[in-house]
This record gives structure tokens, sequence and C-alpha cells, in this order.
């Protein structure tokens, strides 16, 4: 047995050494390390390709379609789970509430429509459009006042929660705990210590930072703060996509608060390291203030399965003339509530459309709006901030701005501050004051809410407004963007193309 084992080996030498069995375990390690990758990479390609088919199915638009179906099928393990977080336009469970909620109280919303009839005006047009949108009445009998800014804003809303007799209405996207929103906070506190019936809903993503000990005070005072639960739901416990981005609140039904002003020192000139916000609200005090208050209700009954009680008589304050519509829009809607609003805003638009965005992002349809609303000879003009705080919303608007350019719209950069207003103008007729802003995120993937007004003071008092901001404000030019270098064009394309989830 010896002489077969050395057979072949030289006598006199050293032999051959034999395998470590340490360097065994290291090669049969990495052969099982490699196999355990290819499932992985298998796996993962499968899952893609099945994600693949839910996205040509479900992303509303196909160049969303088109650039999720690139990246799942190849880089899989990134963006499979980027595509479930992040990758859905329809928001799951949302509808089945408004329809629950509906069904439940059926008779009552039919006694309310029975009130609200008297005031219905008959439109037809951009104003008749968003009424069907909305799947709600345009109603007469409102007064309405255009709040300039947060001293104004928040002063306004204040004096109305110390005013509130019955309950109160609260939603913000963002919600901070520092000077301003702890006054909100401790306002409403004590309003419920009075017996006013407080509900405080926020977007738990936008106030991110908000920490538990903040709603403390104003749940031991009876009051309650609840978060919005976008994640909510065995379809949505994963997705981070979808915001609740409106800004609303309601006083006895009876007056409403809507507008693009969030709860922090910043939005009243209060943080010294913040740049001065130009924002702006309205105040709606008449039958409108139900619609808002159908907003919010819904967007409650989600968060908690509770229906507060409220009351539902339209009330028409002395000497109110506007009509107005308040136009919810959301993920939940059968269309692209947003979007579509602005375009026919867009198309309707016969001598002017100036509208004032901080995300001037728009899409395709958008953007053949504006171009064919040039081609009618309108006069349309963009308020856009100098500064965006977003990085690719700065880069994209250099990728398409020029050809807008060059079809005669005029694009204002806002230059003392950060402006985050979300209005826009319809010849003399129409005026809007919202949360909606002019990108894909806004017109299908956050909550929003618009108040549309057709009153001729008040559209005259937001063309004063904005006429004020084009005068503080720098045009861009031609010569600027094609004075960019070749390396800026590129990336300004790339952010463009990166629109569906900026």
């Amino acid at each position: 047995m010896d002489g077969e084992r050395h057979a072949g080996a030289p006598q006199d030498g050293p032999g051959v050494p034999e395998a470590s069995p340490r360097a065994g375990d290291r090669r049969g390690g990495r052969r099982r390390r490699g196999r355990r990758l290819a499932a992985l990479l298998a796996v993962a390609h499968v899952l893609g390709a099945v994600s693949s088919v839910h996205a040509l199915m479900a992303t509303r638009t196909p160049q969303g379609s088109v650039a999720w179906i690139v990246s799942l099928n190849t880089l899989p393990v990134v963006a499979v789970p980027a595509y479930w977080v992040l990758g859905r336009s329809k928001f799951q469970g949302y509808v089945t509430i408004r329809q629950e909620l509906h069904a439940a109280e059926a008779e009552r919303v039919e006694r309310v429509a029975a009130r609200l009839r008297p005031f219905v005006d008959e439109l037809s047009g951009t104003a008749g459009a968003g009424a069907r949108l909305a799947d709600l009445p345009y109603l007469r009998g409102n007064a309405v006042e255009l709040l300039v800014d947060g001293e104004a804003t928040f002063e306004s809303i204040l004096a109305g929660i110390d005013a509130a007799e019955d309950y109160l209405l609260v939603q913000f996207y963002i919600v901070r705990d520092d000077g301003l929103g702890r006054e909100l906070r401790d306002r409403l506190a004590a309003r419920a210590r009075e017996g006013v019936r407080v509900h405080f809903l926020y977007d738990e993503i936008g106030s991110h930072g908000l920490p538990a000990s903040y709603g403390e005070p104003l749940v031991a005072a009876g009051g309650e703060l609840r978060p919005f639960h976008s994640t909510r739901g065995s379809g949505n416990r994963f997705q981070l996509n979808f915001r609740n981005h409106r800004k609303i609140v309601v006083a006895d039904g009876k007056v409403a608060w809507i507008g693009g002003h969030n709860v922090g020192d910043e939005y009243v000139g209060r943080d010294p390291d913040a740049p001065e916000w130009r924002d702006t609200h309205v105040r709606i005090e008449g039958p409108a203030a139900l619609e808002a208050q159908l907003s919010f209700l819904e967007d409650w009954r989600w968060a908690t399965d509770e229906a507060p009680e409220v009351s539902w008589e339209p009330h028409a304050p002395p000497g109110g003339d506007a009509v107005v519509l308040v136009l919810p829009s959301g993920p939940a809607d059968r269309l692209e509530t947003a979007s579509l609003m602005v375009q026919q805003a867009i198309h309707g638009a016969r001598e002017r459309f100036w509208i004032a965005t901080p995300y001037f992002v728009p899409d395709e349809g958008v953007l053949a709006a504006l171009h064919l609303a040039r081609l009618r000879g309108v006069d349309v003009q963009v308020i856009v901030p100098d500064r965006a705080d977003s990085l690719l919303v700065q880069l994209s608007t250099y990728d398409f701005v020029d050809e807008l350019l060059e079809s005669g719209v005029r694009v204002h950069r806002y230059e003392p501050g950060f402006l985050h207003q979300k209005v826009f103008l319809v010849d003399d007729a129409l005026a809007a004051v919202g949360t909606v802003n002019c990108d894909n995120r806004s017109f299908r993937l956050n909550f929003e809410v618009t108040a549309l007004v057709l009153e001729p003071g008040f559209v005259a008092e937001v063309e004063a407004m904005l006429v004020g901001d084009v005068a503080r404000s720098r045009p861009m030019t031609l010569a600027e963007i094609r004075a960019k270098p070749w390396w800026f064009r590129a990336l300004s394309r790339a952010a463009y193309l990166a629109a569906p989830v900026q």
C-alpha cells in the first residue's frame, strides 16, 4: 500500500505536498457563495420581470412605464425594492374608504346636496370642467380674502380658531415643533379645554421630525392629533411615495383656509437661517367651506376609521357673492385630476394665463397646452423661485424652458427669497389658490386641494399680487440658457427625464 501511494514520486525528494484542508474549505466556500449569488440574481430577475408587468399595467405615464421596465430588468436588485416603495401611482384602500363614507352617510349627503342646490351656479367651459373633475358644484354666496405671506395667513387662522364655537378641523403637510407650531397647538388646546372639538391631521412623512411629545398638551386638553398613515393597509405597507400635501383649516363648517403655508417659523419669517418665504393662502367664508370639510373628512376617515360629527348647514355671510369650488385631487382619483385641472385652465384662457409655482416641471400635456395658448395669442407668464430647494428641479427647468421662451412664454425667476405659492390666473375670470405644484408629484402622487374662485374683485387682487412678484423677479432669456456649457445641458436633460420621481 505504501508503494502504491508513492508510486512515480522521487524517492529522495520531499514528494508532492498534499492540499491544505483550509484551502479546500475556501474554494468550497467561494463556490457556495457563487451559487447563492447566482440564485439571488436569478430570483431578482424573475421579480424584476413580474414587477415589469405590474409597471406596464399600473404606471400612469408611458415615460414612467419605460423607465421602470428598463430599470427592473437591468438592475433588478436595486430597482425591485425601489419600485415597490416608490413606483405605484394608485393609493390602495382610500377609494374603498371614500365609498364607505359616502354609503354610510348617503342620506345625510343627499340632504346636504338639497341644501346646497340653491347656491349652485350652472357653468360651462373651464369652470364646468373643474366641477365635473371634482364631482362637486361651484357654490355661490361666499366671502373670500386673499392672504399674502405668513403673517397675514396665520393671524387670520389663529383668529378663526379663537372664534370657533363647535369644532375645528386642521390639516397640514409639515408641522414643526417650534415657535409657530407650539403657538398653533396651544391655541387649539385652549379651545379644546373650552369644549370645542379639535381634530388635527398631519402627514407623517412631511412632519417626520415632529416628536411624539408635541401633541401631548392638545390630547390632554381633549383634542385629537393623528398622522395621515400613508402606509396603512397591506398594499401600502412599504409605500413612501404618497404624501398628503393638503393644508386645510375649517371652523364650524362656516369658514375654511386653503393655501401653500405649512406650520413652521420659516413660513412667518421667524427663522433667521431660512430665506424670505413668499406664499399665499385664501380665507373662504360660506357654503364652499363645506367642500373643504368633505375633503378633510375623507382623509380623517382613512387615517382613523372615524367620522366626526360636523354641521352641514350652509352658511351664507352678509355680502358674500363669490362663486367658489374647492377641488381636492390625489392618487385615489379615477383621473389625474390636478394635471387635468391645470390643462383645462390653460386651454380655457383667451387673454392670459399666469401661474406661480415653486416646482415647475410640467408634464407633456401641460407643456403642450402652454405652447397652444401662445399660438392663440394668450399672454402666458410663469413665476418660479430663482433658487429652488431641489437640485433636480433647478436643473430640469433648463431642459424645456428654451422652447417655451421661443414660443413667447415669459418666465420670471423670483429673487428676494423662496417663492412657495401655488397660484394661477385665467383671464379676468378665475383665480386659483391651493397646494398643487406644477410637477409629477402634485399631479399624480400627492393628495392636494385647490380653491377656484370666480369673483372679479378677488381676481384683481391676485393680479396685483402677481404683478408685484414679477417686479421682484428677473426674466429668463434664451441667451442665458444657450450660454450654458454642454455638460450642464446634459445634466438638465437627465434631470428632466427623472421628473416622474422628483
